[in-house]
């Protein structure tokens, strides 16, 4: 399955997300709203006005995610690092909560969250790689993964403290931390979409040095690699992409763990392919796990976090035991 298929596919899901609602309106209307609009028509208003803006967020979240997670384990050398379970998610929900309860939410909805959940990722991540790299051994990939689950549990403790004793805050923010694509403006978009671009392009940037890291820090720097600002950049770039895919939806965990593995079997062993499929597989897997959410339970509506980590755990623990055994 190339690029092309993946595409179709991303293409036949998002028809049937746009479809999907309280009313379910025909494919083939879905279709005719962009191709013949008819301003008359209350099923294109709906698909036009209403629906369009959550399919966006999941095309960006999901795209987001799945750089972000083939990105991470290409950098750290981990098959099961992920931007949820090594504290990302976790440092930029705790920040942006911490911001929007000082200000009073202001900080929640303009240009600077997703720039501040992009610094809570980071920040919380080096102090994942900080606290793995103590001991003998250095940053092993069991260890960097026990201090992200340690990291994750302790920050979401933080953020779950902030949000029971401030009851304004809990209101606020109580659908956005559970990882949720429903109620989405287009300016909640517009304000990701900066911080998006800037890491994809910075994951592109750096492709062709991680395909040289995968042969090992030695053998990259003989190839002329600087290892450690490579990492650096590399790691900025994933703090950027998880930042701003959970500014928009929350922290929604494991697309990045699964996306990678996926993909892995279609591309070649080159990152600058691997991206943009990781890219679409992402996007593909949000949307699919955000279809499953609004149909499961219908007429009522699942978080997307729920359905991905009910879907990722058991996946999580299937690759815990074969890469640790």
């Amino acid at each position: 399955m190339g690029f092309g298929s993946l595409a179709a596919l991303l293409l036949a899901l998002s028809v049937l997300n746009l479809a999907i609602g309280s009313k379910f309106i025909a494919p083939a209307t879905v279709i005719e709203a962009f191709l013949q609009p008819d301003a008359r028509s209350f099923d294109h208003r709906i698909v036009t006005t209403l629906r369009l803006v959550r399919l966006e967020a999941a095309l960006m979240v999901g795209a987001a995610l799945g750089i972000a997670g083939a990105l991470l384990q290409a950098i750290i050398r981990n098959p099961i690092a992920e931007p949820g379970i090594l504290g990302l998610n976790a440092g930029a929900a705790l920040l942006v909560v911490v911001a929007s309860t000082v200000t009073g939410g202001t900080i929640f909805n303009g240009w600077g969250r997703p720039w501040l959940a992009a610094a809570g990722a980071c920040v919380l991540f080096g102090l994942v790689m900080g606290l793995a790299s103590a001991g003998r051994n250095g940053p092993t990939p069991l260890k960097v993964t026990l201090a992200g689950v340690a990291m994750t549990s302790f920050a979401g403790a933080l953020t779950n403290a902030i949000l029971i004793l401030n009851e304004n805050s809990l209101q606020m923010l109580r659908n956005w931390f559970a990882g949720h694509l429903a109620g989405k403006q287009p300016e909640d978009l517009l304000h990701a979409l900066p911080v998006v671009v800037t890491g994809a392009v910075i994951a592109m940037a750096v492709a062709p040095s991680l395909n040289a890291l995968a042969l090992g820090d030695k053998a990259a720097a003989g190839l002329g690699v600087r290892v450690r600002e490579v990492r650096l950049v590399g790691l900025v770039a994933t703090a950027l992409l998880a930042g701003a895919a959970v500014a928009i939806a929350g922290p929604i965990g494991f697309i990045g763990l699964v996306v990678p593995h996926v993909v892995r079997r279609f591309a070649p062993a080159d990152m600058a392919a691997v991206m943009p499929l990781a890219a679409l597989g992402g996007a593909i897997l949000l949307l699919a796990a955000d279809i499953i959410a609004r149909t499961v339970l219908s007429p009522q509506e699942l978080a997307v976090g729920i359905v991905t980590a009910a879907v990722g755990a058991p996946i999580f623990v299937y690759l815990v035991a074969r890469y640790f055994r």
